[in-house]
C-alpha cells in the first residue's frame, strides 16, 4: 500500500449563504489554512479576524458557522497512482457536512464528524503530475435548521446565552453550537490524518488487541479488518504474523497463521480473531496504585502493518447488592479502586488552536494532582489517538461517554443508521487501550427528557426515541463490539432500564450533584449525600489577573463589566460567586482580591466534598469533579484556567485526592455529619482515608491554635495503625475542648507516617471553628525566601502570625508550584518548588513578578491593611 499525506497548507475560500454575513474582504481572499485544523483558526493566522476569544469579538464573528467554505489543495502523482482504481480518499474526521471532489468530480461526501472517511476514487478520476482536491462544507448551522424544519414534532436541546440552534441535529461536537461555559464558534475543517493510499492488495485498518486472563494464564486476543481493493473480486490470502513486545523491547510472544479475505462473502473485510498467550505481563495500574508497562504488539499482513500499546489488567465495575444499595466500585487487578478525578471538556474551542505540548501539560497536571480517572464528556468530543495513548502512559483510566449531551435526539433510520456507525467507528479504534474503563450512552439525557415543555407533555413519544438511540443502537452496538466492558447507559443513571429523573437518590448508580452550584445551597450540603460514584459536581471561579488580561482591557476589570460577563456563560455565574463570598468570607476590596476570593471558596467547596466523600469509603468510591479544564478563557468551574495554569481548585486537588488523607468532618451533638450551617459544630471527626494497598503506621498530632500563634489544645496518638483501602476515624475532637472562643481560634492537625522522609510523609489538615468573616485573624507578614534548585528554585516561606490560604501568584509565566494555599504558622517555615515550563524565566526575573496573598488580608479596612 502507498500513502499520500495531504496534510499542511489548503487554500480556503468562503462562500457566502443567505444571511451569513461574510465581510466583503473575506469574499475576495484566498486563505492559506493549515490542515488539521479549522477555518476560525486560519482566518485569526491570516490577520482577517480578531482574536476570536477578546472581549466581545464572539458575537461578531457568527458568520464564520453560518457560511460554506471551500477547502482546495494541489498534489503530484506519479504513473503508478493512474489507472489502476484502487486509490482511496480517507480522512480521520471531516467537521462536519463535507463533500470531496477530485479534479472537479464528485466523489463522496460525509455528514459525521465522529466517523472515519474512506471513499473511493472512481477510475479515470487521477491523473499523472498535478491534480486538485476540494473539500466543500456545508454550514452545519444551516444544516440543522434545515433538518428542523423537516421534522414532525420538535427534538428540543438546553440553550446557552450564544446559542447555534439545532446542535443535537448534526453529528458535530455538541458544544460548539455554545454552552454554559464556552464559546458558539461552528466550525469546520479536518481532524487527524487525511491521505489518499493505493494498492493492489488488501491492507490493515484497525487490528484491535484486548487482553484476557483466563484462570492464571494471559493471552492477547486480536481482532484484523481490512480494507479490499475496490478493482476487482478476488480470494486474498496472506499470512498475518503478530508480535508481542515488552516494556524494553524484547519479543515476548508471537504467533503466524495463514488469512483468507474473499470480497463476495459477507465479513470479507475481516477475519476470526487470533489469539496468542503471553507469559507473566506486568501489570498495568492505575496512577497511585503501580506502574503502566506498555506491551508493543505488532500486527502484519499483505505487506501492511499496524502498531498497537496494549496494557495488561483486568477491570470490572463491581455493583452488587449491600446494606446501603448497590455498590458502585471499579476494581482493577482484584482491588477496589476509588476513582478520583474530573471531567475533561475539549481542549480548544478552535481545534486548529490545541497544541500537543498542552494537552500533555493537561494530562500530566492532572496525574500530579494524584488523579485516576477523567470523564470524557459526551458534549464534546471522542479524543485524538494521543490523549488515549497519553492516558495509557500515564495512568488515568477513561470513563468515555458517547457523544450525545444534554438533549433529545431524533431516531429517524438515516440518523440512527449514522450513529451506528459512529460508534462501530470509536468502539473499534479505542477498546484496546488500558485506559478506557467503561462506555457510557450519554450526558444527561434521561434527565432532559423532563426538561422541555415538549417531552413534559407527550414523555412516551421522547422515551421511545431516546431508547430507540440509546439502547437500540449506541448501547446493542457497544455490548456486541466489547463485551468486555460495562456500558453505562447514562449519566447519570441508577442502572439499565432506569429512567426516573432521582438525580440526588445515592443508593445506587452515579450522580450529578448540582444542589450547591445551581441549587444555592451552602456547602454543607454536600454532607446530605453520600453517592456510590458522583460523576459531577462543581463551583465556579474566575481565572487569575494574568488570565483575565488576555481577553480584557484593562477598563473592563470588574466583574460586572461587559467583558468580564460575557467571558462567563452561567447565566447566574458572577451572582452565585459573589454572593457565596458574602456568606463565608469578608467582602474583597478589589478586583484582585475578588479573582484570588473566588479561587479559594471553589476549592473550599469542593474539597468540603471530596473530603465527606472519601472519608465515607467503600459506599463512595468516585468523586469527578466538574471540571479540569477549559475551551477558552472564562469564569468556569474548571481547577486548570485556559493556557494551562493552574486555580487553587487543583492545588487543593493534589491534597485531597492524595492516596492518604486527613481530613476534619464537623459533626453535629449527636456525632452524624454537619449538613447544616444554621447550628454550630459540636465537635470534629478527624479521619484518615488510605486508598494504598498496604497498612500504614503513624503518629497524629491535634493543634487548636490562636490566631496571635497561643496553642490552646495539644493532643498526640502515635504508632497508629491503618488498614489498607479504608477509612478511619482517629479522634473526635469537642468543641468543648477548644479552650477559646471559635471566633479566635483554629484547628491544624496533621500526620506523619512511620518510617519516611521527615516532611514527604507529613499530611495536614486546617479547619476554622467559625466562618472566615468572623474570624479574628491577624495581618501577617510573609517572607518569601527563593533560590535557584537546577531546572527551577525553591521558595521557603514564613510568618509572623497564623496565615490562610496562602497562593503564590507567578503572573503569566509558564510552570507550576509543588504546593500551594498554604496554612503557614510562626516558627514553622514551609519550603515549597516551582517548576518552569519549557524556557520560563529563571528566580530573578520571576521574584519580580511573584505576588503572594492571604486570606488574612481579604477586605480588611483600609487603616487595618
Amino acid at each position: 500500500m502507498t500513502r499520500l499525506d495531504l496534510s499542511g497548507i489548503w487554500s480556503m475560500t468562503a462562500h457566502p449563504t443567505d444571511h451569513a454575513g461574510v465581510p466583503d474582504r473575506i469574499l475576495k481572499e484566498s486563505i492559506p489554512a493549515q490542515m488539521p485544523g479549522d477555518n476560525l483558526s486560519a482566518l485569526y493566522r491570516a490577520g482577517l479576524v480578531d482574536d476570536p476569544y477578546f472581549g466581545l469579538n464572539e458575537l461578531s464573528l457568527q458568520w464564520v458557522g453560518r457560511a460554506d467554505w471551500k477547502l482546495e489543495r494541489t498534489f503530484e502523482l506519479e504513473p503508478g497512482w493512474v489507472g489502476s482504481g484502487t486509490a482511496r480518499f480517507r480522512a480521520d474526521s471531516l467537521d462536519t457536512i463535507a463533500e470531496i471532489a477530485i479534479n472537479g468530480q464528485r466523489i463522496g461526501s460525509s455528514d459525521n464528524m465522529f466517523t472515519a472517511v474512506d471513499i473511493p476514487v472512481p477510475p479515470g478520476v487521477l491523473k499523472i503530475g498535478s491534480n486538485t482536491i476540494t473539500v466543500t462544507f456545508t454550514s452545519a448551522e444551516r444544516a440543522a435548521a434545515e433538518r428542523a424544519a423537516a421534522l414532525r414534532y420538535q427534538v428540543p436541546h438546553t440553550t446557552a446565552p450564544v446559542q447555534s440552534p439545532h446542535r443535537n441535529l448534526v453529528r458535530k461536537v455538541q458544544c460548539h453550537s455554545g454552552w454554559d461555559w464556552g464559546p458558539c464558534f461552528m466550525v469546520c475543517g479536518m481532524n487527524g490524518s487525511v491521505e489518499l493510499v493505493t494498492g493492489d492488495e488488501p491492507y490493515l485498518t484497525s487490528a484491535p488487541a484486548m487482553s484476557l486472563k483466563h484462570h492464571d494464564e494471559w493471552r492477547l486476543r486480536v481482532e484484523p479488518r481490512f480494507q479490499l481493493p475496490s478493482s476487482e473480486a478476488r480470494q486474498h490470502t496472506s499470512t498475518l504474523a503478530v508480535s508481542v513486545y515488552d516494556a524494553d523491547g524484547s519479543r515476548c510472544a508471537r504467533t503466524e497463521t495463514e488469512v483468507s479475505l474473499d470480497p463476495r462473502l459477507e465479513g470479507g473485510d475481516s477475519c476470526a480473531p487470533v489469539e496468542l498467550h503471553v507469559p507473566d505481563p506486568q501489570l498495568w495500574w492505575p496512577n497511585g496504585f503501580g506502574d503502566q508497562p506498555l506491551y508493543r504488539v505488532v500486527v502484519e499482513a499483505f505487506g501492511s502493518r499496524i502498531e498497537r500499546r496494549v496494557g495488561f489488567r483486568t477491570l470490572e465495575v463491581d455493583r452488587e447488592p449491600d446494606q446501603n444499595g448497590e455498590s458502585f466500585t471499579l476494581v482493577v487487578n482484584g482491588v477496589a479502586v476509588f476513582a478520583k478525578g474530573a471531567n475533561w471538556i475539549p481542549q480548544d474551542a478552535m481545534p486548529g488552536h490545541a497544541d500537543a505540548g498542552q494537552l500533555r501539560w493537561l494530562l500530566e497536571s492532572a496525574r500530579e494532582a494524584n488523579m485516576n480517572m477523567l470523564r470524557v464528556w459526551g458534549g464534546g468530543t471522542y479524543e485524538s489517538d494521543r490523549f488515549y495513548e497519553l492516558c495509557d502512559e500515564l495512568g488515568l483510566l477513561i470513563w468515555q461517554d458517547f457523544m450525545f449531551s444534554c438533549a433529545l435526539y431524533p431516531s429517524d433510520p438515516e440518523f440512527l443508521a449514522s450513529v451506528r456507525r459512529e460508534v462501530t467507528h470509536q468502539v473499534l479504534r479505542l477498546k484496546d487501550h488500558a485506559s478506557i474503563a467503561l462506555w457510557c450512552g450519554n450526558n444527561e439525557n434521561v434527565g432532559a427528557l423532563n426538561w422541555f415543555d415538549e417531552s413534559r407533555q407527550n414523555r412516551d413519544r421522547y422515551l421511545v426515541d431516546y431508547d430507540r438511540l440509546n439502547e437500540g443502537v449506541v448501547g446493542e452496538t457497544c455490548r456486541a463490539l466489547d463485551p468486555s466492558r460495562l456500558f453505562w447507559p447514562s449519566s447519570p443513571t441508577d442502572g439499565p432500564d432506569q429512567y426516573s429523573d432521582d438525580w440526588k437518590a445515592d443508593e445506587k448508580g452515579d450522580m450529578h450533584y448540582w444542589s450547591v452550584w445551581h441549587g444555592g445551597e451552602p456547602f454543607s450540603s454536600y454532607r446530605t449525600v453520600v453517592p456510590r460514584f458522583c460523576s459531577e459536581f462543581g463551583f465556579q471561579s474566575f481565572p487569575s489577573l494574568s488570565c483575565v488580561q488576555t481577553y480584557t482591557h484593562p477598563t473592563h476589570h470588574n466583574v460586572t463589566a461587559p467583558e468580564m460577563e460575557h467571558h462567563q456563560r452561567n447565566p447566574r455565574g458572577n451572582t452565585i460567586i459573589m454572593q457565596t463570598m458574602s456568606r463565608y468570607y469578608r467582602f474583597p476590596n478589589s478586583f484582585d482580591e475578588q479573582l484570588y476570593l473566588s479561587q479559594v471558596q471553589q476549592a473550599h467547596a469542593i474539597r468540603t466534598a471530596v473530603e465527606y466523600w472519601r472519608a465515607g469509603r467503600p459506599r463512595c468510591m468516585g468523586a469527578l469533579y466538574w471540571q479540569l479544564n477549559d475551551t477558552w478563557p472564562v469564569a468556569s468551574w474548571a481547577s486548570i484556567e485556559y493556557g494551562g495554569k493552574w486555580k487553587l481548585l487543583h492545588y487543593a486537588a493534589k491534597r485531597f485526592f492524595a492516596p492518604v488523607l486527613l481530613a476534619a468532618i464537623p459533626v453535629d451533638a449527636h456525632g452524624a455529619a454537619l449538613a447544616t450551617e444554621d447550628e454550630p459544630a459540636a465537635g470534629w471527626d478527624i479521619c484518615l482515608v488510605n486508598d494504598r494497598r498496604r497498612a500504614i503506621r503513624g503518629d497524629l498530632s491535634v493543634r487548636v491554635m490562636g490566631f496571635d500563634g497561643t496553642a490552646y489544645h495539644t493532643q498526640n496518638q502515635h504508632e497508629v495503625s491503618i488498614d489498607p483501602e479504608s477509612s478511619t476515624r482517629l479522634h473526635r475532637l469537642s468543641a468543648e475542648d477548644l479552650g477559646a472562643d471559635r471566633t479566635s481560634c483554629f484547628g491544624l492537625f496533621e500526620w506523619s507516617e512511620s518510617g519516611g522522609e521527615p516532611g514527604r510523609n507529613t499530611t495536614t489538615a486546617q479547619v476554622f471553628f467559625a466562618p472566615p468573616k468572623s474570624c479574628r485573624t491577624g495581618l501577617p507578614e510573609i517572607v518569601a525566601d527563593a533560590n535557584r534548585t537546577g531546572q527551577g528554585f525553591s521558595i521557603t516561606l514564613s510568618t509572623d502570625v497564623p496565615a490562610f490560604d496562602v497562593a503564590l501568584d507567578p503572573g503569566d509565566q509558564p510552570g507550576r508550584f509543588t504546593d500551594n494555599m498554604l496554612t503557614l504558622v510562626p516558627g514553622e517555615p514551609v519550603t515549597i518548588s516551582w517548576i518552569p515550563a519549557d524556557g520560563s524565566p529563571g528566580v530573578d526575573e520571576i521574584g519580580n513578578r511573584l505576588a503572594i496573598r492571604s486570606l488574612n488580608g481579604i477586605g480588611r479596612a483600609l487603616e487595618d491593611a
